[in-house]
């Protein structure tokens, strides 16, 4: 069965289908949008589920490399690189939606509010370290970079993450609405854990060979 699963894995029409599958949510996003399915508020709707799908593509980029060493599925690996992609993507779409629609492209008056709002400011440095992560995404980046310094440089996703939920946390606080931050934070929390362990086997594995 693992081999058949790593054979689907590298068939042509895998990324096509998983890039597909990405954009879902925003073509389900500018579908509601257009038939006015987006509630009382729709500027606040887009620019909430633009910025909770970013945090899922970010949940599930770090997935990959659990599901593939525990699941002894190599070829998931290819995965990676697209759904660490649709992070920026979406992460883009938030700060659009959030730029256009509270604050009207007006740079001033979004300079103000990062200086006033510390949620705002902890979400526009996650973006900031999260940009040179996916132009660094191509196989011509890692080259000239070199695996080593390419590697240290996306060590930063860990980073990302605990802005991004700090970020969402400090946003639904506000409201006393943290139950959603809390299944995050396991999940992001379980991820993280288990890079770190793996990390901490790999260097004692070497220390004692």
């Amino acid at each position: 069965m693992r081999t058949r699963i790593n054979r689907w894995l590298i068939a042509r029409w895998v990324q096509p289908l998983l890039t597909v599958l990405c954009l879902l949510p925003l073509a389900w996003l500018l579908f509601a949008a257009f038939t006015d399915q987006l509630g009382a508020n729709p500027a606040e709707a887009l620019i909430r589920a633009s910025g909770d799908w970013a945090l899922r593509f970010l949940c599930l980029t770090l997935a990959i490399t659990p599901l593939r060493v525990g699941l002894q599925l190599p070829t998931l690996g290819r995965l990676r690189r697209t759904l660490g992609l649709f992070v920026a993507f979406y992460a883009l779409n938030h700060l659009l939606a959030y730029s256009w629609f509270d604050m009207g492209f007006e740079l001033d008056d979004i300079a103000s509010d990062i200086a006033k709002r510390p949620f705002i400011l902890v979400g526009m440095v996650a973006f900031g370290l999260l940009l040179p992560l996916a132009a660094t995404s191509l196989n011509r980046a890692v080259k000239a970079l070199g695996a080593v310094r390419w590697r240290i440089l996306h060590k930063a996703v860990f980073g990302i993450a605990v802005l991004a939920l700090l970020h969402f946390y400090w946003m639904r606080s506000a409201k006393n609405d943290v139950a959603e931050v809390v299944v995050y934070a396991l999940v992001l929390g379980f991820l993280v854990g288990w890079r770190v362990r793996h990390a901490w086997q790999d260097q004692r594995e070497g220390v004692i060979n």
